[in-house]
This record gives C-alpha cells, sequence and structure tokens, in this order.
C-alpha cells in the first residue's frame, strides 16, 4: 500500500512539473520606458542594437521582409519577419508604431522591427 501511494504521488508531483513547463508565458510591463530613440533621424545616428520606437509610414516594399519607413525626419530600410506583424495589414497611407533596434552594417543603418502597431 505505501508503494502505490509512494508511486502515486511521483506521477502527481512530475505531471505538475511538466504541466508548469508547457503552460504559455503572459504577462511583460506595459509603460513608460527609457527608449529615447524615436525619429529616423536620430534612429540613423544611433549606436548598434539601440532600441527604437519609431511612429511612421511604410512607403514601399523592398522584398525578403525588407521595407522602406518614413517619418518627418527621414527615412530608413526596415526588416519586418512575417510573423511580426500580427495580423496588421497596411498601405502607404497607414500610419504605424514599430518596436526594434538599430541595426548597423559597414555601409548602411537598418531598423530590424520586433512589433508593429497600428498607431493610434
Amino acid at each position: 500500500m505505501k508503494k502505490i501511494v509512494l508511486v502515486s504521488a511521483l506521477v502527481f508531483a512530475s505531471s505538475s512539473v511538466f504541466a508548469a513547463q508547457n503552460a504559455p508565458v503572459k504577462g511583460g510591463f506595459t509603460g513608460p520606458s527609457s527608449v529615447s530613440v524615436s525619429t529616423v533621424r536620430a534612429a540613423l545616428d544611433s549606436d548598434d542594437d539601440a532600441a527604437v520606437v519609431l511612429t511612421g509610414y511604410i512607403t514601399s516594399s523592398l522584398g525578403n521582409e525588407e521595407y522602406q519607413f518614413k517619418d518627418a525626419t527621414g527615412e530608413v530600410r526596415i526588416e519586418i519577419d512575417n510573423k511580426d506583424w500580427s495580423g496588421i495589414e497596411a498601405t502607404p497611407e497607414t500610419k504605424l508604431v514599430i518596436h526594434g533596434e538599430v541595426d548597423k552594417e559597414w555601409t548602411e543603418t537598418t531598423i530590424d522591427v520586433n512589433t508593429v502597431q497600428l498607431a493610434k
């Protein structure tokens, strides 16, 4: 009888650990941040991997998940992975907010976009 209770306890404990490991992760912080890069001009002058939040328009598709983005201060090439669109469909007239980071290469600066949102 003790063996049955012990085995039952081990099975219950292991299933609880397994369920916790496979639970979807939710949560995070929503609120003010220290991101100071909020214009294309500032992004072009920023260091590699600097966090950016830009508001503006995608003016054209360049192919291979790359787009031309503009705001009132300038234009920059951005890369948005298909999974990061979150179901948003945009035209050149759709005002967007993009979150990402600066990607400095030898000859060009681009923005690697993590999330796309409709501007309010």
